[in-house]
């Protein structure tokens, strides 16, 4: 077992109320908190199963209510003075987490199984979690706390997790106190007595540092070359420990580093299979949690003597997160290390590699650290899982648009059968792919076909749901073009429809559309794309850019003005319009994103917007643009988007499916996400969303909380209009906006 003693991402006060405990249980990625009173006795504890179950049984939940009201009072704890193997009986299926107390039930330490996650900080680390990058400072601080500060905000800004330094107490440390001077030393360790006693940081300045690195919001992480050193560790409060290579075999220092309850990352450098299975079995006994990182300990490491596989044995021995402290040249080994699955990497850090000292010439200096950190990230992104091959959501749009279907080339009535010759393979790839051609003969067609008719799921048996009226507590439309206005609108009760614009349909004679005015209202999307390849943005810094898309987005307000002739419901059409924003390379900064707003808003005042509403849409952080990504910068942060909301008195088009990728994305709460912008909500795209760019999926095929962002709308947001924006939706008469709208009547 592993016994936890940083206790603050577990704990919650009976008196905080639900809302507050259930952003903990998402945060600390176990699902339940620990509950104490306010002198820190235990109480009970808190699953998110138990606030779902609350919830059920409650007609109108209270989030707001203390949780002392709900918890779980029957629960399984143990004494800190018990033997582990009578702690880790108490292990089971629905058990995975003991609190431990003193003998007065105070809650001192958490006990976990061996398998459960690594966390240095409230940081988990481990397969599936984010690389741990290490910027190993040392002492190439040279004993300046300015340039310590220096180095803390350079790794900061180089994107380092961690800032990692050493402290020695040199009087205890060594057999001849610490005496530089001596002369009976060998040459390496005079060399090395001679920098730690010239570039030390004292205890102060130390602690200053560490300060430094959590004010900059990076993990501060400390190795302990003694005991003395340790102790003043402790009393500053550090909350997990790096231990040297030269230390691996010190099993006195160990017992002690293990005996604080605190996590411990261990170099593994200069010991053999035999040293490393003892003492990975020392802090076993210990319940320590510990992760090992493989490693060489010569400066520079050549490179015939990294031996990067050993990871995998050093996993099988520890059983455990596993990593990789680099002393070699350059950056490609450590990302090479993040390929074969390193969830530590540590990296010698310097502004300057001509310093006095030998780790500054190992060292990576802050442009070469985060070319480093970029490889990294772009690596572990890339690894995925073993598991199943998926066509992701890029490619499912690549093979809607260059794949093939299998078309009808002929006139047939239902019933008849169809023929092979009475099928063709054409572009695109919207209908039945072509390798279900074989299913397709002989079977009798399900409905009248036409010559160019797409063949569908649906002409094989698959059930289709079809259109009604509906019931809904807000008004309800649905996506529409031209081509298909006059097929789809008379087939249900809708309030109005909304046109999703290609920038051809701009040029179309909409009058030829329409027999009649419509008792409807009307929303316009804005098409994102114009001729010429030309993306909207209204936020470009190129003049001419920007110009242009004033100018394409003017056209767009023109057509809202013509096409509200054909609906008697359109006092002020509603236009939605993604305002750009977006960069090729990388996100872009705080500052940038500020000015990117004002632009937009200038783009804006430029347009006759007397008579419509522009409603700009919540934006994913990887839109898909035609099969390809960019970074998006602008309506993507709820505090952005309500901020420019308040202060110029705009509305947005609230698109789930965009903003939950964007709060995956960042590990925001949607709810709170919800809640933020709720009020500025004049419309909505509803569709679900998977990961980090799965959108527009079919209700309930991702990972939205469908009661809670009904319940949030509803409390923020009652009388928005909305319309389930299914990718392909349109497909074979609407049948994805019918599901969507069959699922969607249960919340709304």
């Amino acid at each position: 077992m592993n016994v936890d003693r940083e206790m603050s991402r577990y704990l919650a006060l009976d008196e905080e109320s639900v809302r507050d405990v259930l952003q903990r249980i998402d945060d600390n990625d176990e699902g339940i908190v620990v509950c104490v009173d306010t002198t820190g006795v235990l109480q009970g504890i808190l699953t998110d199963g138990d606030i779902r179950r609350w919830m059920l049984c409650e007609t109108q939940p209270d989030l707001d209510q203390p949780i002392g009201l709900i918890i779980n009072r029957d629960f399984t704890s143990a004494r800190i003075t018990d033997d582990a193997t009578r702690i880790e009986a108490k292990f089971n299926e629905s058990v995975h987490i003991v609190p431990l107390t003193d003998p007065d039930g105070r809650c001192v330490a958490i006990a976990r199984p061996r398998n459960a996650p690594f966390a240095l900080a409230g940081r988990n680390i481990g397969p599936g979690k984010p690389c741990l990058l290490i910027a190993e400072i040392g002492n190439n601080h040279n004993g300046s706390l300015d340039l310590a500060f220096e180095l803390i905000d350079a790794a900061v800004e180089s994107g380092a997790d961690c800032v990692k330094f050493q402290m020695r107490d040199l009087s205890s440390l060594y057999a001849n106190a610490g005496d530089a001077g001596d002369h009976r030393e060998d040459l390496g360790s005079q060399y090395t007595l001679d920098l730690l006693t010239r570039f030390q940081l004292s205890d102060k300045e130390m602690f200053r540092a560490l300060d430094h690195c959590q004010d900059s919001g990076v993990i501060p992480l400390v190795t302990p070359w003694d005991l003395v050193s340790m102790s003043k560790l402790e009393d500053y409060g550090i909350e997990g420990y790096k231990t040297a290579s030269a230390d691996f075999t010190n099993h006195p220092l160990l017992l002690s580093l293990a005996d604080t309850g605190k996590p411990l990352v261990c170099s593994t450098g200069m010991t053999t299979d035999a040293e490393i299975r003892d003492t990975v079995n020392l802090l076993i006994s210990k319940g320590c949690q510990f992760a090992l990182l493989h490693c060489n300990s010569t400066y520079p490491t050549p490179f015939k003597d990294v031996n990067l596989q050993y990871m995998e044995t050093l996993r099988e021995i520890g059983g455990c997160p596993t990593g990789y402290s680099s002393h070699d040249r350059g950056i490609y080994v450590s990302i090479a290390a993040a390929a074969l699955g390193a969830n530590i990497v540590e990296k010698h850090f310097t502004l300057d590699k001509t310093m006095e000292g030998n780790d500054h010439r190992v060292s990576l200096l802050p442009v070469e650290f985060a070319t480093m950190v970029s490889g990294v990230r772009e690596v572990e992104s890339s690894l995925g899982f073993p598991k199943a091959r998926e066509v992701t959501q890029g490619e499912m749009m690549n093979r809607e648009t260059l794949g093939k279907s299998l078309v009808i080339n002929t006139e047939l009535a239902a019933g008849e059968l169809i023929a092979r010759q009475m099928v063709d393979v054409r572009s695109p790839g919207r209908g039945l792919q072509p390798n279900r051609l074989t299913e397709l003969i002989g079977q009798p067609a399900r409905r009248p076909l036409q010559p160019g008719d797409m063949l569908f799921p649906s002409d094989l048996g698959a059930t289709i749901t079809r259109p009604r009226n509906y019931s809904f507590n807000r008004p309800v439309g649905i996506p529409v073009r031209y081509h298909d206005l006059n097929s789809l609108w008379p087939l249900s009760n809708l309030d109005f429809l909304e046109f999703h614009l290609s920038y051809k349909d701009i040029d179309e004679d909409e009058s030829e559309f329409f027999a009649e005015t419509l008792d409807l209202d009307l929303v316009v999307h804005s098409p994102d794309l114009f001729e010429n390849d030309h993306l909207l943005d209204l936020s470009a810094p190129d003049d001419t850019y920007r110009k242009r898309s004033i100018d394409h987005l003017s056209r767009v307000v023109d057509l809202t003005h013509r096409l509200a002739d054909w609906f008697d419901q359109a006092d002020r059409p509603k236009i939605v319009v993604s305002v750009g924003g977006f960069s090729h390379d990388a996100p872009l900064d705080q500052q940038e994103r500020h000015a990117r707003y004002e632009t937009v808003l200038d783009s804006l005042s430029r347009l006759d917007l007397s008579n419509v509403e522009i409603l700009p849409q919540t934006m994913p952080p990887f839109p898909w643009y035609f099969g390809g990504q960019r970074f998006m910068n602008l309506f993507v942060d709820p505090t952005e988007i309500a901020a420019f909301c308040d202060q110029h008195d705009f509305r947005i088009c609230f698109d789930t499916s965009h903003s939950k990728l964007a709060s995956t994305h960042h590990h925001w709460s949607f709810s709170e996400f919800v809640a933020t912008v709720g009020p500025h909500v004049g419309h909505l795209h509803l569709g679900d969303a998977s990961g980090v760019d799965g959108e527009g999926l079919q209700i309930l095929d991702g990972d939205i909380d469908w009661p809670m962002l009904s319940r949030e709308l509803q409390s923020s947001a009652p009388d928005a209009s909305f319309i389930p924006e299914i990718w392909q939706g349109h497909k074979n008469g609407g049948e994805g906006f019918w599901r969507a709208l069959e699922l969607l009547e249960v919340y709304f």
